[in-house]
């Protein structure tokens, strides 16, 4: 171990449930009882990347000129490197191509904001600094309209509406966004139903805020979960029937589908438009089908 190096408890937890500590040569559990003149051996495991390495990745561009690009994001893919994922992200893949600069950042060259991993669809990037600066103040100003397309448990009663929830971390699970946060902030999200198919409804929505996981959250919470949501999907959602579509979809069916931003430089508003995913549109062709 690193002469002097902080380490956390649950870090140091981690390390013993994976083996990388042992006592008199064997793996022990973080429970166990020391006697007293045991040899103790420690060896962390290979530490993280210190900044995103170049890779050879899939990357649909929808949108590219001197100061911004967009990116259809296929789902499944992570915005950045962080924990757990430091390879095989749209970074690793923008830095293959050399369509941004590691000046903007070490760790997140031009990502300005993000989507989920399991979310498809249109990602903004900075080309230089000022791109990077001005777009960030567009989404804290709300200068950034994004609308997305999702598959969601059953039909809510209203065709249209507005869910405004505030938001915040959950109490009890810190991997979770919820609306009963003991520091909730002011979320707003606009839907609209364009098409029911009893068990399963296509739903437009609009964030107004840019709450973690809002999208998600504000579904789960009105009774109408996006579908195949691991986090928000299975708790308290209505759940699908034994048989049927949308059984084996195999990651939530929410997809950026558009973004309207004022350009970095020219201040002009841009418009771009992702198509769904032929995972979402095999879904809703099947279901269609089934209506007629």
């Amino acid at each position: 171990m690193t002469s002097g190096a902080a380490r956390t408890r649950s870090q140091a937890k981690s390390w013993i449930d994976a083996g990388h500590v042992r006592v008199d040569g064997k793996a022990r559990k973080a429970g166990f009882a020391l006697g007293g003149g045991e040899a103790l051996e420690v060896r962390p495991p290979a530490e993280a990347p210190a900044r995103a390495e170049p890779e050879d990745l899939p990357l649909e561009i929808l949108y590219e000129d001197d100061d911004v690009l967009a990116v259809d994001k296929a789902a499944g893919m992570v915005v950045h490197p962080a924990p757990g994922a430091w390879r095989g992200t749209v970074v690793n893949a923008l830095l293959h191509r050399q369509l941004v600069s590691r000046a903007l950042s070490e760790e997140r060259p031009g990502i300005v904001h993000r989507l989920d991993k399991e979310t498809s669809g249109i990602l903004l990037v900075a080309r230089t600094k000022h791109a990077q600066e001005a777009l960030a103040r567009a989404f804290h100003d709300r200068r950034v309209q994004k609308l997305y397309l999702a598959i969601a448990l059953g039909v809510p009663r209203a065709p249209a509406g507005s869910l405004e929830w505030a938001i915040g971390r959950h109490p009890h699970e810190r991997k979770r966004m919820s609306i009963r946060s003991r520091s909730p902030r002011a979320a707003r999200t606009r839907y609209t139903v364009l098409e029911s198919f009893g068990t399963l409804s296509l739903l437009r929505l609009e964030p107004e805020t840019g709450r973690t996981h809002q999208i998600r959250v504000h579904l789960a919470a009105m009774g109408h979960p996006v579908l195949a949501d691991p986090l928000y999907g299975a708790r308290k959602g209505r759940a699908l029937p034994a048989t049927g579509p949308g059984l084996s979809f195999q990651r939530q069916a929410l997809h950026a589908a558009e973004i309207c931003f004022p350009h970095p430089v020219t201040s002009t508003l841009v418009r771009l438009q992702a198509p769904l995913p032929h995972d979402m549109r095999s879904l809703l062709e099947e279901l269609r089908s089934g209506k007629r």
